[in-house]
């Protein structure tokens, strides 16, 4: 079972300058939470309760502020530098230390997934600990993405990162699970041409040891990357549409925690309590009362 998962947290964010220059991309509200809320509302779902936070120097104090060490979830919350960005693949070198041997999970900072089944799929890749797990979701521009292609039998052929005439139209999303091996396969990473440590080339490491497993979102998952000022809007959108019309939480980790037992209905309520008459707080005291499926 994967216990330990990194939100990466770190970057400029100049697709959204010049409201990044001031403020982490990851801080800046999607709807009525901050950004970050949502990759670790995942992480939380799959069971995972050990996290490492990477982010700038200068970002860290602000989500420190934020999260603290994560008792208001029921969860350990550690805090590492990541002073250049060079790299997603480059998290489990920050975090060598604190992985230490065991498997993985990663989640990015600017990465909604949110979806009926999403759940289960999730426990079911914390559970694989002899391989790696990825996640393929169709959009309409591949090139901005690594992007995956499969044989006639639906098996995972390669990896291509951003490619100028896509494969296909399966992009790989944000979140990442692997085995005990995924540090030491990191440090034997490369840098790319732009001078990165490409988690596709990880992914890659893995595919040729057919020990990857890609999962499909179908229809009933939404995954959106919140890095542009489109995506940002789209997110929030999503989110208020969902909440609005359902009254259903949509990463919301306070609400995640007590459905996973990680936080009892006192804690709920009293969290919900120091969020004031926001809407927010007024859904998860409801769900603390039991007034919520």
């Amino acid at each position: 079972m994967i216990r330990k998962g990194i939100v990466l947290a770190g970057g400029s964010g100049t697709r959204l300058h010049p409201v990044t220059e001031a403020a982490s991309k990851q801080l800046l509200p999607v709807y009525d939470k901050p950004m970050v809320y949502y990759p670790l509302s995942t992480l939380l779902l799959a069971g995972i309760r050990d996290i490492l936070l990477i982010s700038t120097p200068a970002d860290l104090p602000q989500f420190r502020r934020l999260l603290g060490e994560g008792e208001q979830f029921g969860i350990t919350i550690s805090y590492a530098e990541q002073a250049r960005p060079e790299g997603i693949a480059q998290a489990f070198i920050i975090g060598a230390n604190w992985i230490d041997g065991q498997p993985c999970a990663l989640a990015l900072g600017d990465n909604l997934i949110h979806g009926d089944h999403l759940y289960a799929m999730l426990l079911a890749s914390a559970q694989r600990t002899q391989s790696a797990t990825v996640f393929a979701y169709q959009v309409r521009d591949p090139e901005r993405y690594g992007v995956v292609f499969f044989d006639a039998d639906g098996r995972a052929v390669d990896i291509v990162e951003k490619p100028m005439a896509p494969p296909s139209n399966w992009a790989i999303t944000g979140l990442y699970f692997y085995d005990e091996r995924v540090t030491e396969f990191a440090h034997a990473i490369k840098p790319s041409a732009r001078g990165e440590l490409e988690i596709t080339d990880l992914n890659r490491r893995y595919l040729r040891e057919d020990s990857l497993k890609v999962e499909r979102l179908g229809r009933g998952t939404a995954w959106l990357d919140a890095g542009t000022p489109d995506s940002l809007l789209q997110a929030a959108t999503f989110v208020q549409t969902i909440q609005t019309r359902q009254g259903n939480l949509v990463g919301c980790p306070e609400e995640v925690a007590y459905r996973m037992g990680y936080i009892d209905s006192a804690t709920l309520r009293r969290r919900a309590l120091q969020l004031g008459k926001t809407e927010l707080g007024r859904i998860m005291a409801e769900i603390a009362d039991g007034l919520h499926d």
